[in-house]
């Protein structure tokens, strides 16, 4: 039995109720064989058997009162990894459907983007199943300093370092922020994405869609090909989505779709720069559903029910949540004529059609190299709080452009090394793999 099947086999032992975590170790691992035969080293030293393992789990409740003064009791984690290269990095995620399988999911794929960006940062994911849509802000404040004042314990510059995802932005951010500071009688930088005016950085909200679009880029170059004038739909209207439109437009691309958990928005005439500052005072400030942007914009059409994949397009950027690409949606983007797909979200497509997209030629980014962009940045706040300097826009900007083109690079000159040329999930995964793997040979059996 080759040691991939026996540690895929290990892993559904130990966690059967687990899929989303099963399906990342499985995406990973079945691209690792080319390097696990070529080097015995990571065998002999049970790399594998380590890696699926996260260093720490750690659960809690998290006790709080809402605005009828009655107790609310909620459920909150942090998993650490791997730290091989560097303390525990990655987001908080506030949503009913979070636990520790999704957690898991989300902490293993962040050990290779991590990897991947080049910046010194181990992998981490933690949350809770608190849902803070049509919470009030006196809500959300006292779950956020519930939640922050038993987290506090096993967080530092040093040992671990949140940012926020799904359910997590500036809002909760401050209110972690404030009592942490509160508790621990210290302002160093232990969380990302940050108020600028309190150690944020330029850049961070806008990082992930931003790197979407540039890995999408730089996909296309290598087929002497652009974005501009590319078709392009683009699933979600949070963060990520808001700020790929962005960068997609100020890339002469059209977009023609965005959508959240009610429907998706066509577009024909595209959404350009009026339509986007409309849906951003939309999702952000009235915090209002997709479909009012039909009632504003009537040439629009909203598809209740519908995600964006069955509108012809020629790249697409999945940038809402995990699975949300099934392979019936992988195939009738093929059909469609679709030649690229930038995931801005974690694994949005399912394993069948990832499948799908590689057979047929598709420039395919997955997650954890088109995504890195929000990561990097956190990690560019992270030196920037270190050394107490606020680096400009176009100084962070043009060092994410340069992380981005240095992932791509590494990941297609690494799937060409061992045979797999223009396949991305190879070159992510082992890119992303050598490295930590590594760092684990040289740091003993810990």
């Amino acid at each position: 039995m080759h040691v991939i099947e026996k540690v895929l086999n290990y892993v559904k032992e130990k966690n059967p109720h687990e899929p989303e975590f099963i399906q990342a170790v499985e995406e990973v691992l079945e691209a690792l064989v080319p390097v696990i035969d070529a080097d015995k080293r990571y065998v002999e030293a049970g790399i594998l058997e380590r890696l699926v393992e996260p260093e720490r789990q750690i659960m809690f409740r998290v006790p709080w009162v809402n605005d009828k003064n009655q107790v609310v009791v909620n459920r909150g984690y942090r998993i650490g990894f791997n730290s091989a290269i560097g303390p525990y990095k990655g987001g908080l995620r506030f949503h009913p459907s979070v636990n520790l399988s999704i957690l898991k999911f989300l902490a293993f794929e962040q050990i290779f983007k991590n990897s991947l960006t080049t910046l010194p940062m181990g992998a981490g994911k933690g949350g809770s199943d608190f849902d803070p849509k049509d919470k009030s802000d006196g809500e959300v404040m006292r779950f956020c300093q519930s939640f922050m004042t038993e987290l506090q314990r096993h967080i530092g510059p040093d040992t671990d370092i949140p940012a926020g995802d799904i359910g997590v932005g500036p809002r909760e951010i401050g209110y972690l922020f404030g009592q942490y500071r509160r508790i621990r009688n210290e302002f160093t930088g232990v969380m990302t994405g940050k108020g600028i005016d309190w150690g944020g950085s330029y850049i961070r909200p806008e990082a992930t869609g931003f790197g979407a679009v540039y890995f999408a880029a730089e996909m296309l170059a290598t087929r002497g090909d652009s974005l501009e004038g590319k078709v392009c739909t683009v699933s979600g209207a949070g963060n990520v989505a808001q700020f790929t439109v962005e960068k997609l437009l100020q890339m002469g691309a059209k977009v023609v779709t965005v959508s959240d958990s009610s429907g998706t928005i066509y577009d024909e005439d595209g959404i350009d720069e009026e339509k986007l500052a409309y849906l951003m005072e939309l999702k952000n400030v009235a915090r209002g559903r997709i479909n009012e942007y039909a009632k504003k914009f009537t040439k629009a059409k909203f598809m209740e029910g519908e995600k964006p994949w069955g509108v012809r397009c020629d790249c697409a950027f999945p940038s809402a949540t995990q699975n949300e690409i099934s392979a019936k949606a992988a195939q009738t983007l093929v059909d469609n004529g679709c030649i690229l797909v930038s995931e801005g979200a974690n694994m949005p497509t399912e394993p069948d059609g990832v499948e799908i997209f590689l057979k047929n030629n598709i420039l395919y980014g997955p997650g954890k190299a088109a995504n890195a962009g929000g990561v990097a940045t956190s990690g560019l706040e992270m030196a920037q709080n270190s050394i107490r300097l606020m680096w400009t826009i176009e100084e962070v900007d043009a060092r994410l452009k340069t992380i981005i083109r240095d992932i791509h690079k590494n990941c297609y000159e690494t799937a060409e090394r061992f045979g797999y040329k223009g396949n991305y999930v190879v070159g992510a995964n082992i890119a992303g793999f050598i490295k930590v793997a590594d760092a684990m040979l040289d740091q003993g059996v810990i």
